[in-house]
């Protein structure tokens, strides 16, 4: 019963108050509370939201499978070295790990130094030293979401790293020491032993990054402020703005509700997926 009512007060609480201010006028400023569903259908009919949804789309997409593809390879060269008794593990495991304890903001401004399109940015200032001219990181439309898209894998990719490292270290050595046994080479056991094994896992992990890159605006606030345009202005950042910048917190409201059916949307999705008791 105590931990009820704690959940109740700091999670469902305000869950419940979020649903409450989407059917008002409230703003950030006071003013009527009355309830109404106008606010509802206009925040919904925004002619804007469906190019936010769009990058959101794309900024989910190309960010869950980049960490999801990443993690399980750091975790798979780890697990391998370990195994060989290889110098380097822990170091591997460490470097993977400081990414993910930065906060986003810091991060967002250590990618906007590095993509700096100055001569001396990070990354233009090694193009030079190549002879390559240098690039519009930040600024061209068709390449700055793959920059805010590096930078978010950047920082994630650690995450799935340790829940891999994790699944696989929980895979029965038999199963190795049998397929080796009937001559499988090492991507026919990548294939028909660790990804099988790692089903739950990976798709478990999904639900997880999913809904964390779904909530992410910090890391591009700071590095590209949803710019140039609302090219990289996600659903998350696009929710901030209007509650924060123009004052609209009935309208935030609801687009916290959209947030939230999505990432409920998604898990649902992937969760059709695990494994159920007799598959296991």
């Amino acid at each position: 019963m105590p931990l009820i009512l704690v959940l109740g007060l700091f999670y469902l609480y305000p869950v419940l108050d979020v649903f409450r201010l989407a059917l008002t006028r409230a703003t950030l400023l006071g003013g009527d509370e009355g309830y109404t569903v106008s606010t509802l259908t206009q925040t919904l009919a925004r002619p804007e939201l469906p190019g936010i949804l769009g990058v959101t789309a794309l900024f989910t997409l190309a960010s869950v499978f980049s960490q999801q593809l990443l993690g399980l390879a750091i975790a798979l060269v780890v697990v391998r070295g370990e195994k060989r008794r290889l110098f380097g593990t822990t170091i591997v495991r460490t470097t993977a790990l400081i990414a993910w304890v930065v906060p986003g903001i810091a991060g967002g401004i250590i990618w906007k130094m590095l993509f700096n399109e100055a001569p001396f940015g990070g990354l233009n200032s090694i193009l030079r030293l190549m002879g390559a001219a240098p690039v519009q990181w930040l600024s061209d439309p068709d390449l700055v979401m793959w920059s805010v898209v590096i930078s978010n894998v950047w920082r994630g990719t650690a995450f799935s790293m340790v829940v891999m490292y994790a699944a696989l270290k929980a895979i029965d050595p038999v199963l190795y020491e049998a397929a080796a046994v009937d001559g499988a080479s090492a991507p026919q056991r990548l294939m028909h032993v660790t990804l099988p094994q790692l089903r739950s896992a990976i798709l478990v992990n999904m639900i997880l990054i999913t809904i964390q890159t779904l909530n992410t605006f910090d890391a591009i606030i700071s590095l590209t402020g949803g710019g140039p345009g609302r090219s990289t202005e996600v659903l998350s950042l696009y929710t901030f703005n209007v509650v924060f910048r123009n004052y609209d917190l009935a309208g935030g409201a609801v687009l916290s509700i959209l947030m939230l059916v999505i990432s409920l949307g998604l898990a649902l999705v992937y969760a059709a997926f695990l494994p159920k008791g007799e598959d296991r």
